[in-house]
């Protein structure tokens, strides 16, 4: 995340920390790298290509 941290927090009487107000750019931010680690999560178990092959194959199929 790039953003400065600009979070504030919302305490009940005794000062203890309840909830958390954050600038939206950051909450979006944060829900993107959620959803990442939701997809890397999912296909962990995926088999890998190298660069390589990923080359290759993208020659192949005249993408670069």
């Amino acid at each position: 995340m790039t953003t400065a941290r600009k979070e504030r927090f919302v305490t009940d009487s005794k000062g203890r920390k309840k909830a958390v107000i954050l600038d939206i750019k950051q909450y979006r931010e944060i829900l993107e790298d959620l959803e990442d680690l939701r997809l890397l999560a999912e296909r962990k178990d995926e088999p890998s290509s190298s660069l390589e092959e990923v080359e290759r194959r993208l020659k192949a199929n005249g993408l670069i």
